[in-house]
């Protein structure tokens, strides 16, 4: 039986005995894992502290982009296969989900991310791309207003996915594959036992053969109660929505996914599902912690990107309404995959604010690894123990 034949399942019973894998966390990357986990058979729990699709950590609001354009050939070959997880998700749900708008990387002059490392590793890669000057730019997309000194890097297959409802989707096949998933239940102690992994909440203690930390802005919080810790930084950040006065300019086919490459560093969508244009800036929020994190949205980063779209995109139109999410990034903003030092039984996987884009994928891998000890994908690069994570003083390097 298939994804596409099996029905979705009600709340099960909460499992007795041990079980092959817990998944801690219900965002993207454990959703996908308790997905890929359940279809291979294995038996899977999962926890969220919280109800699940909050709006408290990373996965929500309704879209996020994808994108082959990155800094390395490393990354770009991992979202060639990414593209290829979301089609398979798509097949399983039976719903379109990529949805094509091309994408934009726009450099000014003296650009804080130079355009160089994101032409070559998409010529090493053997992907179509363009690179255009400003006024080629404008000519394309009216909209952007820009100084004779930006260029811009095209690539056509650049798209949107959609952050909450492609969540809710993965954990419905995995309840539908058999996956147990239950909300409210924060976990209150993590132990490694060796030959096992102990998981308790406030009304049981589960065991398992691994356990999986999809946890973003909690991570820190259950490290701690193995001895371990990762450098990592929690912000707040914010995305708003305008309304422009003509809607239809800004459509999906019309306008593509954006991105501002200098600091601070903006990026935005087309008008997609409805009449409002989203934009936001990329690491521009205060330091936070999962806790001490707030809701309202910050006047000054919301002037920032205010005075950008005025001068850049001034077309977007009027602000309508702001909203929060955060941030937890490492160093070098590289996603950490992987055993946990000295806690074999122990995978972590972390999006470092870029991650939703790779979800299936990595759903896949946390999956080969909690089954199988190993996976094809190269992941050596996002290991935990990598020496931007244990340098004494870790040097930080947002931008991507």
């Amino acid at each position: 039986m298939t994804g596409r034949d099996r029905p979705a399942v009600g709340p099960r019973p909460l499992p007795a005995g041990p079980l092959d894998v817990i998944v801690v966390g219900l965002g993207a990357l454990g959703s996908a894992a308790a997905w890929v986990l359940a279809r291979a058979g294995a038996r899977v729990l999962g926890l969220e502290q919280f109800e699940l699709g909050h709006h408290r950590g990373a996965s929500h609001d309704h879209a996020r982009i994808i994108r082959r354009s990155y800094h390395t050939p490393a990354y770009v070959r991992l979202t060639g296969l990414a593209y290829r997880a979301w089609a398979e998700l798509e097949w399983e749900a039976e719903e379109r989900l990529v949805v094509t708008t091309g994408g934009l990387d726009l450099f000014p002059a003296g650009a804080a991310i130079p355009p160089g490392p994101y032409r070559s590793s998409l010529e090493a890669c053997g992907l179509p791309h363009q690179w255009l000057d400003a006024a080629e730019v404008m000519r394309r997309w009216p909209a952007f207003r820009l100084d004779a000194d930006v260029h811009g890097l095209w690539q056509p297959d650049a798209a949107m996915v959609p952050a909450a409802r492609g969540t809710r989707l993965m954990q419905r096949l995995a309840t539908g594959y058999g996956a147990t998933l239950v909300s409210q239940a924060p976990v209150t102690a993590v132990r490694d036992l060796g030959g096992w992994v102990e998981v308790a909440t406030a009304d049981a203690t589960f065991r398992a053969g691994r356990l999986l930390l999809c946890t973003d802005a909690w991570t820190g919080d259950l490290l701690a109660q193995l001895d371990a810790e990762l450098p990592l930084v929690v912000t707040q950040e914010q995305f708003g929505y305008f309304r422009p006065a003509d809607p239809a300019a800004f459509a999906v086919g019309r306008f593509p996914v954006w991105i501002w490459m200098d600091d601070p560093s903006f990026y935005g969508f087309p008008v997609w599902p409805d009449r409002a244009l989203k934009a936001a800036q990329d690491v521009g929020g205060h330091q936070v912690t999962a806790t001490t994190r707030g809701f309202d949205p910050d006047p000054a980063a919301s002037q920032r990107l205010a005075g950008f779209l005025r001068t850049h995109l001034p077309a977007a139109g009027v602000h309508d309404h702001s909203a929060t999410c955060l941030y937890t990034l490492t160093p070098d903003r590289d996603l950490v995959l992987g055993p946990l030092p000295g806690h074999d039984r122990v995978l972590v996987a972390l999006g470092a604010a870029h991650g939703f884009k790779f979800a299936p994928l990595l759903g896949r891998v946390l999956a080969d690894l909690a089954l199988h000890g190993g996976t094809e994908v190269d992941i050596a690069p996002f290991a935990a123990d990598r020496p931007a994570l244990t340098a004494a003083e870790p040097e930080a390097h947002y931008l991507v």
